[in-house]
């Protein structure tokens, strides 16, 4: 039996999984890295970490499986799209990687809007926000100009990772869409984008096919993971598509919902929607796209009040489960790192409002959960408001979809029927990626047929579903209340 291994790099942690060739889950492990916030709006990741993490993550899935390293096909990773990274003439870091969730660049997101935000958003589909690769560079540029001088390779978080396994520097056309440096519709890297930038095209990755066969594991890198020397290494590409792939949305008005480090609803259509408020990104699965909304920080919201107070996410589940609906009252908003749709602004600010004494820490643990579900339900209303058409049954994807708790209200809120599957996690599409790569599958529908497992599904309560309605009001009006302080801060 022969097996094809894929790896994801998300927001705190790297996922490994290893498939078999039948479509079979034979291993999967996880390691966690902390993200770093040095300052007030900063959001960035060692990429030493990621390097230990990898490692760590073979070498327990080769102990688990019990496989010889000679029996793994290949290795394809993916990871958090435009997390960059920024290296010297040796391909040596200068700095931090900047995640994607650093919004230090609003004024430069701000001047880039007012100068050129038409013509960016007619090669790149997006305007210019704080989450694109080309403001956080004219932010190093302007913040860091001694260290910005000495910058010869912009990588993304993958590709660097891929570049420890092979020494081959590339990236993929997914990727390079999220960067704002990649004109959309010649699909290339853009001169004048770049300048924009202070870089030059030179200076970013030669672009893949995510299926590509890149290159294979090095002497260094085998020693290091475990993994043979020669097992061949996919390009890949990032985390969402391959969550999506994961889930098995493969066809037109396929609709999937994100609880992960972000929280995403992603409609699959044949071409894509530039809204300001919509996210465009190509599929992988030939001739398909998959716009949606975004929310900026869904389950990272609940990490970050599981490390700030306490706890472990079951016994913050279990406290959860004791609260009503509403919280009595305690309403969230996760716009702890600003927010995407429906509002692009990386001024608001998270919030607990209407907090009483008789509020306990199962309240604060429901209204984190309801806070980010009331989010997506803003953004399900926003796609409903442009006309988008799919199915009535969604796949639930994203680490919060392990908790049945914040499924039922996933469901409850959005009034949708969820989807639950053996496994959505981008790692498990990455080693669907590489099976297709290597002529295990011929394509993504077959490799969706053979290896995605429907495992159960969640129906809504239209009594729920109402009373999530009627809370959203208020939700809306807090917001609407507290972004015009937030924008004088």
């Amino acid at each position: 039996m022969k097996y094809l291994l894929g790896i994801d790099f998300g927001g705190g942690a790297s996922k490994a999984t290893l498939l078999s060739e039948k479509g079979d889950i034979r291993a999967e492990n996880t390691v966690e890295y902390p993200t770093l916030y040095p300052e007030n709006s900063a959001c960035e990741q060692n990429s030493e970490d990621w390097i230990t993490a990898l490692c760590e993550n073979c070498r327990a899935i080769l102990d688990k499986s019990g496989i010889a390293s000679e029996d793994i096909l290949a290795v394809a990773l993916d990871s958090a799209t435009h997390t960059s990274l920024v290296c010297d003439g040796d391909f040596k870091p200068l700095r931090p990687a900047m995640h994607w969730t650093d919004s230090r660049s609003r004024q430069e997101a701000q001047t880039l809007r007012e100068r050129c935000g038409d013509e960016i958003f007619a090669k790149t589909f997006h305007r210019p926000d704080t989450i694109w690769t080309l403001p956080q560079l004219v932010w190093l540029k302007n913040h860091e100009p001694e260290l910005f001088e000495r910058v010869r390779y912009v990588f993304f978080e993958k590709d660097y990772i891929r570049y420890f396994l092979t020494g081959v520097f590339c990236t993929d056309y997914i990727e390079a869409e999220g960067s704002m440096l990649f004109d959309c519709n010649r699909m290339e890297w853009d001169r004048e984008l770049c300048a924009l930038a202070g870089i030059t095209p030179e200076m970013l990755p030669p672009i893949k096919n995510p299926l590509d066969v890149i290159g294979t594991v090095d002497s260094r890198a085998s020693g290091l993971t475990g993994l043979r020397e020669g097992t061949p290494v996919i390009c890949g590409t990032t985390d969402t598509v391959m969550e999506v792939f994961a889930s098995g949305a493969v066809e037109k008005g396929d609709i999937t919902v994100k609880l992960a480090t972000a929280g995403r609803i992603c409609v699959i259509t044949d071409k894509p929607y530039p809204d300001r408020h919509l996210v465009n990104y190509s599929h992988v699965a030939e001739g398909l796209w998959y716009p949606g909304t975004a929310t900026k920080a869904a389950a990272s919201s609940y990490r970050w009040f599981r490390d700030t107070f306490g706890g472990d996410y079951k016994e913050l589940d279990r406290m959860a489960e004791s609260i009503g609906i509403g919280c009595d009252g305690l309403t969230f908003h996760p716009y702890i790192n600003g927010e995407l749709t429906p509002y692009a602004d990386p001024t608001l600010c998270g919030s607990f409002v209407g907090i009483r004494a008789t509020h306990g820490k199962g309240h604060f643990a429901r209204a984190v959960m309801e806070g980010v579900t009331l989010s997506l339900l803003d953004c399900k209303k926003y796609l409903d408001s442009l006309g988008f058409t799919y199915k009535s049954r969604a796949t639930l994807i994203g680490g919060g979809a392990k908790g049945g708790i914040w499924a039922q209200m996933t469901s409850d809120a959005l009034g949708l029927e969820l989807r639950i599957t053996e496994s959505a996690d981008s790692s498990f599409g990455s080693a669907m990626l590489a099976g297709i790569a290597m002529g295990v599958f011929p394509n993504a529908r077959a490799a969706v047929e053979t290896c995605v497992k429907e495992t159960g599904r969640v129906i809504p309560n239209e009594k729920n579903t109402e009373r999530y309605n009627e809370i959203f009001k208020e939700f809306k009006e807090i917001h609407d209340a507290l972004a015009p302080i937030y924008q004088k801060r």
